[in-house]
């Protein structure tokens, strides 16, 4: 569930900043319920997905998710210029930087991340990294390599992966780099899957080196110059590529235990879902694909065996 959260973190919308000035300190129980009800209202699965959660988790994804969300509303939502918005991502900063520092910061969601934070001993760099993806967010909107793209995902995507590991107690470092290697192919599919969004914006996240590949620049297919069968090899490049990204994290399976398993084996058999419906579309830059509530029923099985039996990493489709 909370590897789905990280492909959702940057298309919602905006939620209010509480007052920071209350005059009475906010009770945690209630700070939490604020982040849950951010949560439920923002991610329409919430409900449903929180079930695979240990119970004593739920409040804390909540926290992180209220925490990231709020941050992309800054980045991403609304009129502001790009200047307001960066000094708005600084002031959410300073904020978390007092909360880093054991300080009571009377407002709900920080008052229920810092006892996240210390009740789990999370890595508050990983909410700085997050950060740092939506002040990219603001202010790039091309990237010319793989390398470059994989950068943005480590500070985007990968984060949340990490903090779910550590909500678990998982810190080895071969469970980390598998769950990088998943959250930045979740990454990569939702870009692949929102090119009928993202270019009309004046995004283009195919890396302009696979594009140059194919005869074509990025410049091109942001001046409409460029259509969906020019566009094919380059997409079918990217589409192989995200693959064997995802794939490389399949070993995850074995190395976590069986809630948290069923949410990941999920998450692959989804995101290889995706990929093979992307590349089956007839004109990617006007259309869009999703997974539907029938897609799951059919990933059912797929998913319980995977779960019972996980694999070590051999590459499957769905």
């Amino acid at each position: 569930m909370f590897y789905a959260l990280a492909e959702t973190l940057l298309h919602c919308h905006h939620a209010a900043m509480p007052n920071l000035t209350q005059q009475q300190p906010i009770p945690l129980a209630q700070a939490y319920q604020h982040c849950l009800d951010i949560a439920r209202s923002h991610y329409e699965n919430f409900p449903t997905a929180s079930k695979l959660l240990r119970s004593d988790l739920r409040p804390a994804v909540a926290a992180i998710y209220a925490f990231a969300r709020h941050a992309d509303d800054l980045a991403d939502e609304g009129d502001a210029l790009p200047e307001t918005r960066l000094k708005q991502l600084d002031a959410w900063e300073t904020l978390l930087e007092r909360c880093e520092h054991g300080e009571l910061v009377d407002q709900p969601i920080f008052i229920a991340l810092r006892d996240s934070i210390q009740s789990f001993d999370l890595d508050i760099e990983e909410l700085n990294n997050l950060l740092i993806a939506f002040r990219m967010d603001v202010t790039i909107h091309a990237y010319s390599s793989l390398d470059e793209l994989l950068f943005y995902c480590k500070h985007s995507a990968n984060p949340v992966g990490r903090l779910m590991l550590q909500l678990h107690g998982i810190r080895e470092r071969d469970a980390i780099q598998c769950s990088d290697k998943i959250c930045s192919a979740l990454q990569l599919i939702n870009f692949w899957q929102d090119l009928s969004v993202d270019v009309p914006k004046g995004r283009c996240y195919l890396p302009e080196s696979w594009l140059q590949e194919f005869g074509i620049s990025g410049q091109q297919l942001l001046d409409g110059e460029i259509d969906s069968k020019k566009l094919q090899p380059a997409l079918s490049k990217a589409i192989l590529e995200t693959a064997n990204i995802l794939e490389a994290g399949v070993p995850l399976l074995s190395m976590i235990p069986f809630r948290l398993r069923l949410q990941i084996a999920a998450t692959i058999h989804a995101g290889r879902l995706m990929l093979k419906r992307i590349g089956q579309l007839e004109d990617p830059l006007n259309e869009r694909v999703t997974v539907s509530k029938s897609d799951w029923k059919i990933l059912a099985l797929p998913i319980l065996k995977d779960t019972m039996l996980p694999p070590k990493g051999i590459n499957k489709t769905s």
